[in-house]
C-alpha cells in the first residue's frame, strides 16, 4: 500500500493542507508517497492572478482554517494582480527536485509551496529552484540545469496524465493505494484524524 498525493504548487488550498500531510507522513513512515503535480493553472487558466478575483478571500479563509501562513512577500508578488501562476512551470520544478532526491518529494512539494506562498518567489523563476535547492541540502546546479531538459518536461507532463487517470479534479487529493484500489483520504481539507480514521477503514476493508 502507499499514499498518493495530488497537489499543484500554485494552490492556496495545498499549502493549507500541509501541516496535516506532514503529520501523516511522521505517523506511517512505513508508507511510500507518490507527490503528482495536477496541473491547476495550464493553457487558459494562466492568466494574471488579478482575473481570478476570489483569490484574497479564499487565502484568508485557508488561513483561517489551516492557520497557513501567507507572507509579505507573497503579498508584494501579487499585489499589481499582473503575476501569473504557470503550473506547467511548477511541474517541471518539482520534477527537477524529485529527480535530485526522489525520497523527499513530500518535503520539496511543501518547500516549493513555501517558496511561493511566504516568500513570494515565483515558481517560473530558475533561481527559486536555486534557493530551494540549496534549503533543501541538495546540489543547486543539478536542480536547476533539469529545469529545461526534456525528461523534466515529459516528467510534468507524466504528472497531469497521472493525476486525470486518478480521476483527481480537485487539489490536494490524499489517496491511499493498494494495488488497484484507492479510496480518497482527503480532498480539499482534512485534519489528520479524519485521514487516519479512512486510512483505518480502507485497511480494514482489504484485511477483511
Amino acid at each position: 500500500m502507499k499514499l498518493i498525493y495530488v497537489f499543484d504548487a500554485y494552490c492556496g488550498w495545498s499549502h493549507g493542507f500541509s501541516p496535516t500531510l506532514r503529520e501523516v507522513t511522521s505517523l506511517y513512515p512505513e508508507l511510500d508517497v507518490e507527490v503528482v503535480s495536477g496541473g491547476l493553472f495550464t493553457g487558459s487558466r494562466r492568466v494574471p492572478i488579478r482575473e481570478f478575483g476570489y483569490v484574497r478571500g479564499a487565502n484568508a479563509k485557508i488561513a483561517e482554517l489551516t492557520g497557513a501562513e501567507f507572507g509579505e512577500g507573497y503579498d508584494r508578488l501579487i499585489a499589481d494582480g499582473s503575476f501569473v501562476m504557470d503550473s506547467q512551470a511548477a511541474a517541471r520544478g518539482l520534477a527537477a527536485l524529485r529527480q535530485a532526491a526522489p525520497t523527499r518529494t513530500v518535503e520539496l512539494a511543501m518547500a516549493l509551496q513555501h517558496a511561493f506562498y511566504v516568500d513570494g518567489l515565483s515558481l517560473s523563476d530558475p533561481a527559486t529552484y536555486r534557493k530551494v535547492a540549496e534549503r533543501t541540502r541538495l546540489e543547486a546546479d543539478d536542480v536547476t540545469s533539469a529545469l529545461e531538459a526534456s525528461e523534466t518536461r515529459a516528467a510534468a507532463e507524466a504528472d497531469f496524465a497521472r493525476a486525470a487517470e486518478l480521476g483527481v479534479d480537485a487539489f490536494p487529493t490524499l489517496l491511499a493505494a493498494d494495488q488497484e484500489d484507492v479510496t480518497v483520504l482527503a480532498r480539499g481539507r482534512a485534519t489528520t484524524g479524519e485521514v487516519k480514521r479512512r486510512l483505518a477503514a480502507f485497511v480494514s476493508t482489504r484485511s477483511s
